[in-house]
């Protein structure tokens, strides 16, 4: 058998496999988190959870099918670890890198969320407080002359 197919498949499996492992590990870790971005909403932090899962496959599946190709046949041993250190190598530093982008962007959310939540008063205003005489305000009326 040509070592570039064995390459190939030896690629592809561990490549698959390692994106399958890391999208499950995030998906069920990332779930307390995104409930806690989404202020509690559960039934809206598990779709959130599946669309990114779903996209994180797509991205990683196409790039690992994308990268398939080898420029150069492999003609020994070597030659077969050599290119698939690379390759894997290479899978490994994209993975990493969109799940360093995902949980920057929610942690961006998650701290906008949290600004908005503070910025709101703990007790709503009430109305006006009351002024010692009976009549309008010291702001109804027109301004004195003269001052």
């Amino acid at each position: 058998m040509d070592l570039t197919v064995v390459a190939y498949v030896v690629y592809l499996v561990i490549s698959v496999a390692l994106t399958v492992w890391v999208a499950r590990t995030l998906s069920r870790n990332g779930r307390i988190f995104l409930a806690d971005v989404l202020q509690g909403d559960e039934k809206l932090a598990e779709a959130v959870n599946h669309l990114l899962v779903v996209g994180f496959y797509l991205v990683n599946l196409g790039f690992v099918t994308l990268y398939l190709k080898n420029a150069d046949a492999i003609r020994d041993t070597a030659g077969l670890f050599d290119a698939l250190s690379v390759k894997v190598g290479v899978v490994l530093l994209v993975l990493g890198a969109m799940h360093l982008g995902n949980v920057y962007v929610l942690n961006k959310i998650r701290r906008r969320g949290i600004m908005e939540r503070e910025q709101q008063p703990p007790v709503p205003p009430q109305g006006w407080t009351g002024t010692a005489h009976k009549g309008p305000g010291p702001w109804t009326g027109a301004p004195a002359a003269g001052v």
